[in-house]
């Protein structure tokens, strides 16, 4: 059985939380991604910065109430490589057994 390779992008605890969250919601402001994956806002910071370099999210930057407001809507690209990641993780799963 020949495992399939795991998206480095995806296969951080926090990066998949946000991903997953994400394809539930297909956007999400960043205090709601602070809150449900309980990071710290300097961590989540950076691994939604590694999401938008991978273009697996977007992030828009506006106000709301003169306050900063980030927001993060997933692309297909996002979707498509969660979903393939998902798939791979599966195949770890399913050693042994025949499809």
């Amino acid at each position: 059985m020949v495992f399939k390779e795991l998206d480095p992008v995806l296969h951080s605890q926090l990066r998949l939380a946000v991903m997953s969250v994400l394809m539930r919601e297909k956007e999400a402001e960043f205090t709601v991604l602070k809150e449900k994956t309980n990071a710290t806002a300097g961590n989540l910071s950076v691994q939604i910065n590694k999401l938008k370099e991978a273009e697996y999210i977007e992030v828009t930057k506006q106000f709301k109430d003169n306050y900063p407001l980030t927001i993060c809507h997933i692309t297909a690209k996002g979707e498509t490589a969660f979903q393939d990641y998902v798939k791979s993780i599966q195949t770890y799963f399913h050693t042994g057994r025949k499809p």
